[in-house]
């Protein structure tokens, strides 16, 4: 399953160090991680509900916990079952790894925050939340520097110079960033990283070409981890904090057009990249499915009760339904069964199927009915939550805030507002946009709070001018 190739670490040095055999390359990538400071600021960037809110709500941290223990689940079931993976079995640390590195390029405020950076940065080589964190690990960390090494930047920077199967397990989109004329996010590398990114490739085919798009078998997992945890572990923290019921789910899926329209195009679209033909996701994707996988989620927490006079019983039925929605919500065990269940489920709906010719590139994937119901939670959450006028006023400020912190630093002699390491970076940039991706990769490593912070004392407020930056 693993070459010695891709064991090595991209400043040439072996993948693991003679004096420590009592841990594997992949098990020092994975340390070097949970010590790096881009992995510890993950706890004040937000998942999905700001952590003012509450301290039981997820950020990125806890959130990058959880899918990279789903993650390890999944490959020791694996490991477990299929019956190629018994004398080659996939490593577990580098699957963890893999999830705890997946949301490390996230910039400040989420999604809202990546497309303010690509809407200054598009022309440049744009912004991209999967692409900065193949940046972070192979270039900004602050780890190794060897101006001698082959991928190592203009300024030898290897970041924590990680194995290439490591950084392997990052690569989510297998497409280069193109500059452009006009904003769009796109999905992939960048520019700056083309090199490294087919010298990862060559490594881990055993320098084969192959055709269609380069995923190995743990960025699969880990992809498959992190739908499983926002479909599941989302919904548990909008049950806990009052935003969300099963009964107002069942309502609206049940009775807003547009949040039923939406669900069913964004499953579709789900299905179709899963791999399934566009007519076999159209005749399953309908809205009475969609609307009857709902009830199968939900519908379960409500007790049966025998309708002898549905007249009489109307309100005793509405009552105990009302009841029982509410304490999914409240109910700390209640809740914990119901979302363990499905994890549960989910994880034993993976299907595996080896790759002899390149066992790095074997596929894993969700059973269809799993992946309907992962999907179908996945997109209610997102139209029910993240699209509610209490969240988008957030993610609006949000954009906000990183476009000014970016538009200041990027004025005439604005880089005499970052810190001394990045003036010198910027300094040293040879061109406007190596300039501009100094700023940016200032901006994009900033948490939610201190961007509010360093606004404020840009912009006026309540922060002190005096507070090193």
């Amino acid at each position: 399953m693993y070459n010695a190739a891709e064991r090595e670490r991209i400043s040439g040095k072996g993948g693991q160090d003679a004096k420590e055999l009592y841990r594997t390359s992949f098990r020092k990538d994975y340390a070097r991680l949970i010590h790096a400071p881009s992995f510890r600021r993950l706890q004040n960037k937000t998942q999905l509900y700001p952590g003012i809110e509450s301290d039981f709500f997820r950020n990125r941290l806890t959130h990058s916990l959880e899918v990279s223990q789903i993650a390890s689940s999944i490959a020791i079931k694996l490991n477990t079952e299929i019956a190629e993976l018994k004398d080659s079995p996939l490593d577990t640390d580098l699957v963890a790894f893999a999830g705890l590195a997946h949301d490390l390029g996230h910039p400040p405020f989420g999604h809202n925050g990546e497309v303010a950076l690509d809407d200054l940065m598009y022309k440049y080589g744009g912004f991209e939340g999967n692409a900065q964190t193949l940046r972070i690990l192979a270039r900004i960390e602050k780890k190794v520097l060897d101006t001698e090494a082959k991928f190592a930047d203009e300024d030898g920077r290897l970041g924590l110079d990680l194995t290439y199967r490591a950084l392997a397990a990052t690569l989510k989109y297998d497409k280069e960033i193109p500059k452009r004329n006009q904003p769009g996010l796109v999905k992939g590398y960048y520019g700056s990283e083309a090199e490294l990114v087919k010298e990862i490739k060559r490594r881990v085919l055993n320098g084969s070409h192959v055709a269609g798009k380069f995923k190995t078998v743990e960025c699969q997992i880990m992809d498959i981890a992190d739908d499983i945890s926002y479909s599941t572990y989302d919904l548990e923290d909008s049950l806990k904090g009052g935003f969300l019921s099963p009964l107002q789910i069942l309502d609206d899926i049940h009775s807003n057009n547009t949040v039923r329209e939406n669900v069913v195009r964004k499953v579709r679209s789900a299905m179709m990249e899963s791999g399934f033909p566009a007519a076999h996701a159209n005749k399953t994707v309908t809205e009475d499915n969609i609307i009857a996988i709902a009830y199968h989620i939900f519908g379960q927490i409500i007790p049966e009760h025998p309708l002898k006079n549905i007249k009489a019983e109307a309100m005793t039925i509405c009552m105990s339904a009302h009841s029982a929605s509410q304490t999914l919500g409240a109910n700390g065990y209640m809740r914990t069964d119901f979302t363990s269940d499905l994890i549960g489920t989910f994880i034993q709906g993976v299907r595996f199927k080896y790759d002899k010719q390149h066992p790095a590139l074997s596929k894993v994937w969700l059973e269809e009915n799993t992946l309907l119901l992962v999907e179908t939670l996945k997109h209610l959450n997102y139209e029910l939550v993240i699209r509610s006028p209490r969240l988008r006023l957030v993610h609006f400020r949000g954009y906000e805030i990183v476009k000014k912190i970016f538009v200041a630093l990027s004025k005439t002699d604005g880089e005499s507002l970052l810190p001394k390491d990045f003036q010198e970076l910027h300094s040293r940039a040879k061109s406007e946009e190596a300039k501009m991706r100094v700023i940016c990769d200032f901006v994009a490593g900033m948490t939610d709070r201190y961007a509010a912070e360093f606004y404020e004392r840009l912009y006026g407020g309540n922060q002190t001018i005096f507070k090193p930056i």
